[in-house]
């Protein structure tokens, strides 16, 4: 039972991050392969009208799905206190009170994104021509959301104690299960974006479902009594306390990019497409440093729980080393390759060339892009509240003051929606590593016990 977990409060930072991280690249990679399918299959098989409908509720998406995300990231920070902290009880008692947090988290997002999809497009200035299909795809994920909130809290449950394993198995299998769904309602049945949605909504089900139910049978935190299964106020008022400011900083991002995809809006379908496509791309980029983030901040968290500083500050080290080790791999490829890669997703030779160029711009600031994901990982594991806040509101800024003056410079033009986001990773990476290197995480502060 015990290989279920590991305890990183021991052994060599490097390997652990590492060990720890590459299921974890390897499944946010098929996670991805959702989107990416969703667009090529959209975007060969009906066309760059239904690319660009479907990229189009994508930052809106991104909104609504945030404090979904936010909890299970609180929970899961306070999970790996816990268990850092050697308190099996209260990892358990965590775990049974995730199920309320969640519920109500999706629900309340659900129906807020359900109810108001079609005037928020409109809102944003989305071409008239894609509409309709981009409201029916957001209405269709919005019903899908207690699916993703299953597989995600799942998932930050299960990294908290170590085990970045298990959701990648579920998940590639339900990624395969995606593809052949999506040839099945796209291609074969003539669904459109309804068949994209449809098919993504059934593969994350069963991934969350295929790892809850691993989990109980494999991984002793989810042998759970009865007592433990009663709503805590204490434990729930720690996971919010955590979670909220993550949330807010998902959301304060997701709003930057909901009117940066307004810019891009008043320039037409070929660009919402190209913005798409360099969209997935860059999301597929980033799956690494996630990861990266993600096995920093629960190494974070068990040695804050454990009370081991010096060893917080070596996993850090560490990781910003690894991260730009990938970087400096990833930049040829986007300087060389972005044509090649932009031919996956659409046949318009007028996207490619926009997008393939776009690439070559943006992939330049990958750096601070990798930096921001692992420093975040490293203050959001401390429990450092306020900076999840201030990380959201530096990107929202950034987007939002850079995306329109920069498009109404003549010389730059279009191409000022990809540097706007590039200027954004700069900003938000400096302060992220300024926020360490300012060392207020070491502070006392109410962590678990």
């Amino acid at each position: 039972m015990k290989s279920y977990v590991k305890d990183m409060t021991e052994g060599n930072p490097t390997g652990l991050l590492l060990t720890f991280m590459l299921p974890m690249v390897v499944g946010n990679v098929f996670q991805q392969l959702y989107n990416m399918v969703d667009s090529m299959i959209v975007g060969k098989y009906v066309g760059a009208d239904a690319l660009a409908a479907v990229g189009a509720t994508g930052s809106l998406n991104f909104l609504i799905f945030s404090l979904c995300g936010g909890m299970a990231n609180g929970i899961g920070i306070i999970i790996s206190q816990y268990f850092g902290a050697g308190n099996d009880n209260g990892v358990k008692k965590a775990i049974a009170n995730a199920v309320y947090i969640m519920t109500t988290s999706a629900l309340l997002m659900g129906v807020i994104g359900l109810v108001f999809s079609r005037k928020l497009l409109i809102f944003l200035n989305t071409p008239e021509n894609i509409l309709d299909d981009s409201a029916l795809y957001m209405q269709i994920m919005c019903v899908g959301i207690l699916a993703v909130g299953l597989y995600n809290c799942i998932a930050a449950i299960l990294r908290a104690v170590g085990d970045s394993k298990t959701p990648l198995y579920f998940l590639i299998v339900a990624s395969i299960l995606n593809i052949i769904l999506d040839l099945l309602f796209v291609r074969t049945f003539n669904m459109g974006v309804a068949g994209a949605g449809i098919a993504t909504i059934i593969s994350q089900l069963l991934a969350g479902i295929g790892s809850l139910a691993f989990a109980f049978i494999k991984n002793p935190y989810f042998k759970i009594d009865r007592d433990q299964m009663k709503a805590e106020k204490v434990i729930i008022a720690q996971c919010v306390r955590m979670g909220i400011p993550l949330a807010f900083q998902t959301s304060l991002i997701a709003i930057s990019c909901v009117v940066l995809q307004s810019v891009v809006n008043t320039f037409g379908s070929v660009v919402v497409a190209a913005f798409t496509a360099t969209s997935r791309i860059e999301q597929l980029v980033q799956q690494p440093y996630n990861s990266l983030g993600m096995a920093v901040s629960t190494f974070t968290g068990q040695n804050i729980g454990a009370g081991k500083i010096d060893r917080v500050k070596k996993g850090f080290h560490r990781g910003m080393i690894i991260m730009a080790i990938f970087t400096f791999a990833m930049i040829p490829l986007a300087q060389f390759g972005g044509e090649f890669i932009m031919k996956l997703f659409v046949n318009e030779e007028d996207v490619i060339a926009l997008g393939s160029q776009a690439l070559k711009i943006t992939s330049w600031f990958y750096l601070f892009l990798g930096s921001i994901y692992v420093a975040r990982g490293m203050l959001n594991g401390a429990g450092d509240a306020t900076f999840a806040f201030i990380n959201g509101l530096v990107e929202m800024a950034g987007r939002i003051c850079f995306a329109k003056p920069l498009t109404m410079i003549p010389a730059i033009g279009v191409w000022g929606v990809w540097l706007a986001t590039a200027l954004t990773w700069f900003a938000a990476g400096t302060i992220s590593v300024g926020r360490y290197l300012q060392g207020k995480w070491k502070l006392p502060r109410k962590t678990v016990k």
